[in-house]
């Protein structure tokens, strides 16, 4: 296959075929050690770029109550992981969350990201 083509519709490219294009049609072994690995959860991302790399902070929207007589409360984002790729990876990245997201709507139905129309009764 071609850089610039794309696997058939529904048909996933292969982690070989993958490696191969990555490494100029090399055969490679990938061994993964995830020893010193950890787990995070977030709810919330910020991303930001520079010309040669992309930045994303992982993190927490809390709310942050006040008293009603001080006014309106606040979200706070708590980062809690900045992860920085280049630009090839990042767009590595967004292929594969595309797939994955593309697999979890066919199974499960479309992912409504309006709160508002999340909500029993509304459409």
């Amino acid at each position: 296959m071609a850089k610039d083509e794309q696997a058939p519709a529904g048909q996933e490219r292969t982690v070989e075929a993958q490696a191969s294009e990555q490494t100029g049609q090399r055969q490679v072994r990938l061994r993964i050690d995830e020893r010193t690995m950890g787990t995070s959860y977030a709810n919330a991302f910020r991303a930001n770029g520079t010309a040669e790399e992309v930045m994303l902070d992982f993190g927490l929207n809390l709310i942050n109550p006040v008293p009603q007589e001080q006014g309106q409360g606040e979200i706070v984002f708590q980062v809690n992981e900045r992860v920085i790729l280049n630009y090839y990876s990042a767009k590595r990245l967004a292929i594969t969350l595309g797939q994955i997201i593309r697999r979890h709507e066919e199974q499960f139905g479309e992912l409504q990201l309006d709160v508002a129309k999340r909500r029993k009764g509304e459409a």
